[in-house]
């Protein structure tokens, strides 16, 4: 047991703040490649097992590269407002505040949103296990 928790200690002190900018780096890179489609990148960074929530649906990770690939939703440009960083064990969570301009529907549409990205370390990497927007009310 105490070997586990010492385990546990080492990879906390690990994630020190150059490894939060290295995390919210990749996430400003994730909003950029969604802009651009680029699902070969996304592919790469979205765990095979990720949940991606929406407003009005709930996908894994084929369905969400089909829909960024298909233009059912193509975001255009994450205004980053705020953004924070938490690590449990050696799982990241990232907290963004943004206005994100997209088009569904054939429609442009502004919206604040608080995104919550969550990031897992396997085989030395960050892979994104789960993408959630819960839109904001206008003040």
């Amino acid at each position: 047991m105490a070997s586990i928790q010492a385990i546990n200690a080492q990879q906390q002190t690990t994630f020190d703040e150059q490894t939060k900018q290295e995390l919210i780096n990749l996430s400003k890179q994730k909003w950029q490649w969604m802009a651009e489609k680029d699902v070969n990148s996304l592919n790469e960074l979205f765990h095979e097992n990720a949940m991606f929530v929406h407003m009005g649906a709930t996908m894994n990770k084929e369905q969400e590269l089909n829909t960024i690939r298909s233009v059912g939703i193509q975001y255009k440009h994450a205004d980053i407002q705020e953004t924070s960083v938490q690590f449990v064990g050696t799982t990241a969570i990232i907290l963004d505040k943004i206005r994100l301009t997209a088009i569904v529907g054939g429609n442009e549409v502004v919206n604040p949103f608080m995104v919550t990205e969550v990031y897992v370390m396997i085989d030395g990497k960050w892979k994104l296990g789960s993408l959630s927007f819960t839109r904001l009310l206008e003040r």
